[in-house]
């Protein structure tokens, strides 16, 4: 046997045995080269995150304490 009838053999084996391994799983086993497709990884469903919305006040109290932040720096040079 030479090396090339040894590879095609194996390479038959594969084909077979992933064949099986879709029957069993129900999962396609087909691989394209490079980075898997996002459609193709199974992810969990996850519930849309909503976009959070700060009020006017809270916005004026963090600006109001960078302020001081910024003050308390420039004291001190």
């Amino acid at each position: 046997m030479n090396i090339q009838e040894i590879v095609s053999q194996i390479d038959t084996e594969i084909a077979k045995l992933t064949k099986v391994r879709e029957a069993l799983t129900g999962i396609p086993t087909k691989r394209s080269p490079g980075r898997p497709r996002l459609n193709a990884i199974v992810k969990p469903a996850t519930k849309k995150k909503t976009k959070r919305k700060m009020s006017a006040e809270g916005k004026a109290r963090i600006a109001a304490a960078q302020k001081t932040r910024w003050a308390k720096l420039k004291a001190k040079k």
